[in-house]
C-alpha cells in the first residue's frame, strides 16, 4: 500500500482544482494535488472553448452587482445568494490574476474584449481568441503549479472514499491505477474538485472523468447534495460526422454569430414553430431550442444520427474565415467543409447546477471536507448563466484552497491512526472473482441510455419512476464488492468503481426529479408545467445507513439586504469605481 501525507488534499485538477491547490499553496500548506487522469489535461475545464463571464466594465460600464442579478435571474429563484454573490463579486480579482498570469485573453484598442452572451444585460465575457479559452486556462494554471514546490502532483489515481473519523476528514483512499495498489492519503483539510455528472448520460459533452465522483464521495462521508435534478443540456451537441478534438457545444458561437440555419431531416427550417427567429439569426433560448429538435425527431424528422442538420452553406467561405480563422482548417482535417455540408447535432448534457452543499467558504457540512468548482451545488440555482462556469472554477477553487489552507494550519499533528481507513481500503482486499459477476461495462452504457431516455431534458413520472425502479436493480446486480483483481490500468475493477459513484448520483437525480412536480429551468416536468410559487425551494439528499433520503430545505447563506462584499481574500483591491455603473 503507498502511504502519502499533506497538509491539503485536492481531489480533481481541472481549473477548480488547479487554483485551489495554487490558493493553499501560497498560503504555505503543503499540497497534493490528486487526479485519475493527467494533472490538468482532464475535467471539464480544458475542453472548454467559450467565453467567461465577469463584470469588469473593460467593453462598457458595468459592476459585480448587475452581473449578479443576470445570475439570479437565470437561477429561477434558486440561487443561494450568497454564494452567487461571491461568485460575481469574486470573479473580476481571479480573471485580473489570470490576465497578469499571460492567459491570453483577447484584446481590442488596449483593452480587454468583451461579448454579450445570452441573459446578460450587456457585453460582460472575455475569452481566449478561436475557441482557445479552456486550453488557454489550463496550461496557464499548469505553469503555475510547476513553480509552486509545495504542490505535489499526482496522476493516475482514482479517489474511491474520503475518510471520516470522529465525524471529521482526515484524508482519502484510492487506487493508483498503474500498479493496482491501494493508496492512503492522510490530510488535515480535504477538497473536492471533480466536476460534474454529464457521464450519466449517452451524449455530453464532458470527460470520461464526469461521472459524478465528487458527489458520490460527499455524500458516502455525510456531505449534504443540494438541486440534484438540475442538469443543463445544450441544444445543439456535436453528434455528426465524427470531430475529434474539439468541443462538441463550438457551434453555439457559429450558430448566433454567423446565422446557422436549423434543419430536419426534409431539409425545412423548423425553428419558427417553437419560438422567434429575426433577420436569419435564432433567438431561441437553449430550453426552447432543445425541445424544438425533441420534437422534430419524436415526429420523425430526425436526422440520421437522431437529431437535426446544422447548415452553414449560404454564408461565403471568407465570412466563415473571418469569423473563426484556423477553426475551419481544423474542420476540414475532421472531413467537415461547412462551405458543402451540414453536421448532425442535438441536445446533449453539458452542465450540473446540482451538487456538494457548502457554506461561502466552501466547508460542506463534514468539518475539514471542502468544495469547489461545478462539484458546487447552490449557486446557479435552477439554470447556470452563460459564461458563469469558469469563472466558477476560479472563485470557487481559491476560496476553498485559501479555506483549507487555514483549517490545515490550525490543527495539531495527523488525526490518522493505525485502524484510520480501514473499512473504506477493504474494496481492495484480496476476494475471489463471484461467478456471473456483473458486466459492469455494459451497466454503464444501459444506465447513459436510461438517463437520457426516462431522465433527460423533458421529464414524466412515469418516467422518472420506471428509472428509479431500473436503478435500484442495477444496484443490487452490482453487488457490495468488486471482482478481484491485481493488474495494471484493471478496466473491469475500474469499470466496477465507476458505476458505483455513477448508480449512486444517477439515484440521487431522478429521485429529485421525481420529487419536484413542477417546471423550472433546467428541470422540465412534461406532465407539470410551469412554475409554482410553492416549489421556489431546494432538495437536499443525504446518504445514511445505505439509503438516500430526499428533503425540501432552507436556504442558510443568504445575502444581507446590504449585500456586503464577501468576496476579497486580504490585501486584495476591490474593484475600480469608476467602472459601477447604478
Amino acid at each position: 500500500m503507498i502511504r502519502l501525507e499533506s497538509d491539503v488534499l485536492v481531489i480533481g485538477a481541472g481549473g477548480a482544482g488547479m487554483y485551489a491547490a495554487i490558493a493553499a499553496a501560497r498560503d504555505g500548506c503543503d499540497v497534493q494535488l490528486i487526479d485519475r487522469s493527467l494533472i490538468g489535461r482532464g475535467g471539464a475545464t480544458v475542453m472548454a472553448q467559450m467565453t467567461v463571464a465577469v463584470a469588469l466594465g473593460e467593453e462598457c460600464p458595468d459592476h459585480w452587482e448587475h452581473h449578479l442579478a443576470d445570475t439570479l435571474v437565470a437561477g429561477r429563484g434558486l440561487c443561494d445568494p450568497a454564494l452567487a454573490q461571491l461568485l460575481c463579486e469574486s470573479a473580476p480579482l481571479r480573471i485580473r490574476e489570470m490576465d497578469a498570469w499571460k492567459v491570453g485573453w483577447a484584446r481590442e484598442d488596449g483593452h480587454l474584449k468583451q461579448v454579450h452572451a445570452p441573459g446578460h444585460d450587456r457585453a460582460r465575457c472575455v475569452y481566449v481568441d478561436f475557441l482557445n479559452t479552456g486550453p488557454a486556462v489550463s496550461r496557464t494554471l499548469r505553469t503555475q503549479l510547476n513553480r509552486i514546490d509545495a504542490i505535489r502532483r499526482i496522476g493516475d489515481v482514482l479517489i474511491t472514499d474520503i475518510v471520516v473519523q470522529e465525524g471529521e476528514a482526515v484524508g482519502a483512499v484510492g487506487l493508483h491505477l498503474v500498479s493496482g495498489e491501494p493508496v492512503a492519503l492522510e490530510a488535515k483539510s480535504v477538497v473536492i474538485a471533480t466536476g460534474g455528472l454529464t457521464r450519466l448520460y449517452r451524449r455530453n459533452s464532458g470527460s470520461l472523468n464526469t461521472g459524478g465522483d465528487g458527489y458520490a464521495l460527499a455524500l458516502r462521508a455525510g456531505a449534504e447534495l443540494i438541486d440534484m435534478e438540475f442538469v443543463q443540456f445544450f441544444p445543439i451537441g456535436h453528434l455528426a460526422p465524427r470531430m475529434i478534438g474539439m468541443d462538441p457545444i463550438m457551434w453555439d458561437p457559429f450558430r448566433y454569430k454567423l446565422g446557422g440555419r436549423l434543419l430536419n431531416a426534409e431539409g425545412v427550417e423548423f425553428a419558427d414553430r417553437y419560438g422567434p427567429v429575426e433577420s436569419g439569426n435564432y433567438v431561441l433560448t437553449r430550453d426552447v431550442a432543445t425541445y424544438a429538435i425533441f420534437k422534430e425527431v419524436e415526429a420523425g424528422r430526425g436526422s440520421p444520427a437522431g437529431g437535426a442538420y446544422l447548415s452553414f452553406a449560404h454564408v461565403p467561405e471568407a465570412e466563415l474565415r473571418k469569423a473563426f480563422g484556423p477553426v475551419i482548417d481544423r474542420l476540414a482535417k475532421n472531413g467537415i467543409d461547412l462551405t458543402k455540408m451540414p453536421v448532425e447535432v442535438a441536445p446533449i448534457a453539458h452542465y450540473h447546477m446540482g451538487g456538494v452543499r457548502v457554506d461561502t467558504s466552501m466547508e460542506t457540512r463534514v468539518p475539514n471536507l471542502f468544495a469547489a468548482g461545478e462539484a458546487v451545488g447552490g449557486a446557479n440555482g435552477a439554470n447556470r448563466l452563460s459564461g458563469n462556469a469558469i469563472s466558477e472554477a476560479f472563485v470557487f477553487g481559491e476560496r476553498a484552497g485559501t479555506a483549507a489552507a487555514a483549517r490545515a494550519k490550525g490543527r495539531g499533528a495527523s488525526a490518522w491512526r493505525a485502524a484510520t481507513g480501514a473499512a473504506e481500503l477493504s474494496l481492495f482486499g484480496e476476494r475471489g472473482s463471484a461467478a456471473g459477476e456483473a458486466n459492469t461495462a455494459a451497466l454503464i452504457v444501459e444506465l447513459q441510455a436510461l438517463m437520457a431516455d426516462y431522465a433527460g431534458p423533458f421529464r414524466t413520472e412515469t418516467k422518472l419512476s420506471l428509472a428509479l425502479a431500473r436503478l435500484e436493480q442495477m444496484y443490487a446486480q452490482l453487488g457490495g464488492l468488486p471482482p478481484s483483481r491485481n493488474e495494471r490500468y484493471d478496466m473491469v475493477h475500474l469499470d466496477w468503481l465507476d458505476l458505483r459513484n455513477m448508480l449512486q448520483v444517477a439515484q440521487c437525480v431522478v429521485l429529485a426529479a421525481l420529487q419536484r412536480k413542477e417546471s423550472r429551468g433546467a428541470h422540465q416536468r412534461e406532465d407539470f408545467p410551469g412554475l409554482l410559487p410553492e416549489w421556489e425551494t431546494n432538495q437536499a439528499v443525504t446518504w445514511r445507513d445505505g439509503k438516500l433520503s430526499l428533503a425540501r430545505t432552507a436556504q442558510t447563506n443568504r445575502a444581507s439586504d446590504e449585500m456586503k462584499p464577501i468576496g476579497r481574500r486580504k490585501g486584495e483591491s476591490p474593484v475600480r469605481s469608476d467602472r459601477i455603473v447604478q
